[in-house]
Formats: C-alpha cells, structure tokens, sequence
C-alpha cells in the first residue's frame, strides 16, 4: 500500500507545525545526511529508509529517468580526469520508493570506463547507478553536502523555545550531495548531485 501524494504532503508540513516538531526535524534530517555520507550507495541508503519509515511497500527504490541534457562543464572533466575530448554521458534520475519521490540525481558518467553491459542498462532501463555498477565495489568521495532547510532560527539553542518564531517554511528540496563515483584504485567514474525531497520526511511526526 502507498500513501497518496496528499498524505505525504500533509505529513511534511506536521514538521513545521511548531518548535518541538521542528526540532524533531532537524534531527530526523542529520540522521538521513549522517547514513547518506557513511555509505557509498544512496539507493541502498534511501532504501532503508523507505523501509524503516514505511513510507511504501514494498520498500524497493526505482528509478524513473528524466528527459534532459547538461553538459559536462570543464570543472567536471578535471574531477573525472578526463580529456577535453573524452566523451562523458549524461543521465537525470527520480529515484522513487512507490510513488514517492525521495531524490532527484544528475549523473555525468565516463562510459569507457563502465562495461559494455552496464552502459547498455543506463541507457535502455530504468536501473539505478549505484544498483547497475554495483559489481565495481565502487567508494564515494563526497565533494559537498548540503542542508537547505533550517528548521531552527541561527542561535535557536541560546533562546527560549517561544522566542524562536521567525522559522522558514520548508522547501521542495531539503539536502544536496555532490560526490565522485570511484574504482577500489581510486579511478573517478562517474560524478552525481543528488536532490533530497520533503517526501523524506513524508512519515507521521512523533
């Protein structure tokens, strides 16, 4: 069974109902960016996640390819250690547990060094990355990770909890990783943003 998109969005604003549920939110987001840096697969990660919080059921992460192109930017190359003329794939992602969309990923990606059966995946299936090179034992060096939402007012802890009132709304995009994809020999292959949604949070607050 999974709940409706309107469920999970009347969920997501519980946590900004008051102090405590924001508070209670702050510390539900650290968890998610603590396992998301501690493992190299965010599907794995997002997974879990989707079934501790049962927020489907199954719990199985699918990804739903997006229509669209962003080329590599020289910035990019250097991170991959690619030449200005060694082609670099492009592929954007939703990652959804049912019908709940948990993350959006761009993924740049060097095809030369993937095997001929996982380019022929990424570009004819629906198959996550970290499922489809899953046989490289692949380690993940994050470059950025970022919390786009602040439940809590800067200083929140130095203040009574009735004078933290001026508290932001929460936004369609809660974290933002940026990590390289590497070979056991530290080779980059492949390089991703990924986007968190609110529907992280698309579980009934405590």
């Amino acid at each position: 069974m999974v709940g409706a998109d309107d469920s999970t969005s009347a969920q997501t604003r519980n946590w900004s109902a008051d102090f405590v549920s924001r508070v209670e939110a702050l510390a539900v987001l650290e968890t998610l960016n603590a396992d998301l840096l501690s493992n190299n697969s965010a599907t794995l990660t997002l997974a879990h996640w989707c079934d501790i919080h049962h927020l489907a059921f199954p719990a199985t992460i699918k990804a739903v390819r997006v229509a669209q192109d962003k080329p590599v930017s020289s910035e990019q190359r250097q991170e991959l250690r690619v030449s200005p003329a060694e082609p670099v794939r492009y592929r954007r992602v939703q990652l959804k547990c049912g019908a709940v969309v948990l993350s959006e990923a761009d993924n740049w990606y060097v095809p030369s060094r993937l095997t001929p059966e996982m380019n022929r995946l990424l570009e004819t299936s629906d198959a996550p990355f970290g499922k489809v090179v899953q046989g490289f034992h692949f380690q993940r060096r994050t470059l950025s990770a970022k919390l786009l939402w602040r439940p809590l007012p800067e200083g929140w802890e130095m203040k009574p909890a009735t004078a933290n009132t001026a508290m932001d709304p929460m936004p369609a995009i809660l974290l933002e990783h940026r990590a390289v994809l590497t070979l056991p020999d530290g080779t980059p292959f492949s390089e991703v943003v990924e986007s968190y949604t609110s529907k992280v949070l698309g579980f009934p607050v405590p």
